[in-house]
């Protein structure tokens, strides 16, 4: 297990670079200075990454186009008629009814929870924050809401992986030092993350003897927190960037 944590350790360093934010999603948040401005475009980013990383990044950057370029100010004073500029958007199944619906539970959030930090905060566990994902929902669609729009964001509790929303939590959480992850959220703590885990960190994953369960589920997601955990109990996630730089730029 030394030499796996070694090899890990050495391919989180080449990965974990600021060079690779041309071609991630994480660009986009990266664009903004103002915290509630970061985890918005971050929160919203994510919420649509899947599928072809350019076609993500160029919706996601329309997104905030269509945001005025100030999510936060945008998501806290919108009216009802500047909702309408959002109903021409689409990305693959995430709509502009979807889209609307988000900024109003977003406005609610953020008047009524004080803000996103503080809603994944109140559910959080020692050791995981998968439960704060279920109760975010579960608060994210509170308000009436088109019922398409639920599965938008997965719910650890009925057995998803959550890999979008795992994602935003690693951008929000994780020290900032590497230039990549913001390490924004204080009130939490990296040793609380899991790995966003898609097929190729779950294929790495599989061959490197960390994980044994075929599906990418809650589950899957459940046995390699036991892994990362024992390779670094302190920061675990940070092993997404060895296991996705292997899958997709190593083919391993």
């Amino acid at each position: 297990m030394e030499n796996l944590r070694e090899f890990l350790d050495e391919k989180v360093l080449e990965y974990q670079r600021p060079e690779f934010l041309s071609s991630d999603p994480i660009q986009i948040p990266h664009s903004f200075i103002k915290k509630e401005d970061i985890e918005i475009s971050g929160f919203l980013t994510a919420t649509i990454a899947w599928g072809n990383r350019k076609s993500i990044i160029n919706n996601a950057r329309l997104m905030m186009e269509l945001l005025d370029q100030a999510p936060f100010q945008f998501v806290k004073d919108h009216t009802k008629n500047d909702l309408k500029s959002l109903q021409n958007f689409v990305h693959r199944t995430f709509n502009g009814t979807d889209f609307t619906y988000f900024i109003t539970a977003l406005q609610h959030i953020y008047t009524h929870h004080g803000g996103l930090e503080s809603v994944f905060k109140a559910h959080a566990e020692a050791a995981s924050l998968q439960n704060s994902i279920s109760e975010y929902k579960r608060l994210f669609f509170s308000l009436d809401h088109p019922k398409r729009t639920q599965k938008h964001i997965s719910d650890p509790s009925r057995g998803s992986a959550a890999k979008r929303i795992n994602m935003f939590l690693r951008w929000m959480v994780r020290d900032s030092a590497a230039g990549v992850d913001f390490g924004l959220w204080k009130s939490l703590h990296p040793s609380q993350l899991s790995c966003p885990l898609d097929v190729h960190s779950g294929n790495v994953a599989r061959k490197l003897g960390l994980l044994s369960r075929k599906q990418n589920d809650a589950r899957a997601v459940q046995e390699l927190d036991v892994s990362l955990r024992y390779l670094d109990s302190e920061d675990p996630v940070k092993y997404d960037f060895a296991l996705f730089g292997l899958g997709v730029f190593e083919k391993f």
